[in-house]
């Protein structure tokens, strides 16, 4: 997974049910499996299992992180997708039924969005430096921009299966396709999947910034998390919310940046564009189903920019959480399918409907 492509995020504060902000709850009453996949982090708590029902879960989690990371790494060379970006020719390349479910995930998104969200803008990302090459001593030239744009585009992949499975397939031999902006839900929900399977039904998943829950907490409470305040100074919630069963992601500009000739520059790209977002939407957050649902929408929706990711969102009945800065100070903006999950947060005086 591109380390660089970082999706910001739910709150690292991962609430167990309680009214406040606290630690997370204790080994006692949780078991918890944490560490590093995929450039980023994952976490998985169970509420009060019996230990016999552990028995070689660890293992398990391990498997599923190191078979999705296989799939979707652009830094492994013989991952499927590198191999995919490797090849030069036209031919559909055989990709499994779960990577074909992600890939039409983001084309579909990518098109309700308007290409705001595009898995190949990578060209892009990297001649900001953002992605595996180094940042940039000056601005990228027009030109340099113009190349780039050229090797991007959804309409340039294609999704098809048959009777022998699923394929990818691309008509320009240099694209560049890059999962990430919806690898960590991916990896979420499949960590999710691994936890029903094994009979659990209390539990909180986070891989990154993707989070999704089920049941109730150690304290036999919703299971809740905080959307962190927009800032790189402070960890903090803006809100929290009770995900209810869902997924939950967030993208934000606030942190991944770097300035250049007296400008910040966000990790965000705008595909139409060819660069950085300058608008003042910092934060996104989207609730679904799925957390890979809600990790390919919220990133559009931070390219789009407030009125537009606004309207799209009314549009598309989703449920989605913006933080604008304006003059005086941060504003937040609900949609009417998110607000029945707000547990704290909107008590400013600044928030708009």
């Amino acid at each position: 997974m591109n380390k660089y492509a970082v999706i910001f995020t739910v709150a690292a504060l991962l609430l167990a049910g309680c009214d406040k902000l606290s630690p997370p709850p204790s080994h006692s009453q949780a078991w918890v499996a944490e560490g590093k996949t995929m450039g980023t982090f994952y976490r998985v708590t169970l509420a009060s299992p019996p230990p016999d029902a552990l028995v070689g879960l660890q293992e398990q989690i391990n498997q599923v992180l190191n078979q999705d990371n296989h799939e979707l790494s652009t830094y492994l060379q013989d991952s499927v997708l590198s191999r995919f970006n490797q090849y030069n020719g036209a031919e559909p390349q055989p990709i499994s039924s779960a990577m074909a479910d992600l890939v039409s995930t983001a084309l579909r998104i990518g098109a309700k969005t308007g290409g705001a969200m595009d898995i190949t803008v990578g060209p892009l990302v990297n001649l900001w430096g953002f992605g595996p090459d180094k940042q940039p001593v000056s601005m990228p030239t027009q030109s340099q921009i113009d190349a780039a744009r050229a090797r991007v585009g959804l309409g340039h992949l294609r999704l098809s299966e048959d009777v022998n499975g699923q394929w990818l397939q691309k008509d320009l031999p240099d694209l560049y396709v890059d999962l990430s902006t919806l690898g960590e839900g991916y990896a979420t929900d499949h960590l999710a999947a691994l936890m029903e399977r094994r009979g659990f039904t209390r539990y909180l998943v986070s891989v990154g910034g993707a989070v999704i829950s089920r049941g109730l907490s150690p304290q036999d409470k919703p299971w809740r998390v905080a959307i962190q305040k927009p800032t790189d100074r402070e960890v903090d919630a803006q809100a929290i919310v009770d995900l209810q069963g869902h997924g939950i992601s967030t993208s934000g500009s606030y942190r991944n940046y770097y300035e250049l000739q007296g400008k910040r520059l966000s990790h965000i790209i705008d595909p139409a564009t060819g660069r950085p977002i300058d608008h003042k939407l910092v934060s996104a957050t989207v609730i679904a189903t799925t957390a890979m649902e809600a990790d390919g929408w919220d990133t559009g929706l931070m390219v789009l920019g407030t009125e537009k990711a606004k309207a799209l969102a009314q549009q598309q009945g989703l449920a989605v959480y913006l933080i604008t800065k304006t003059d005086r100070g941060f504003e937040t903006w609900a949609s009417p399918q998110f607000k029945p999950f707000i547990i704290e947060g909107l008590d400013d005086p600044r928030e708009k409907h």
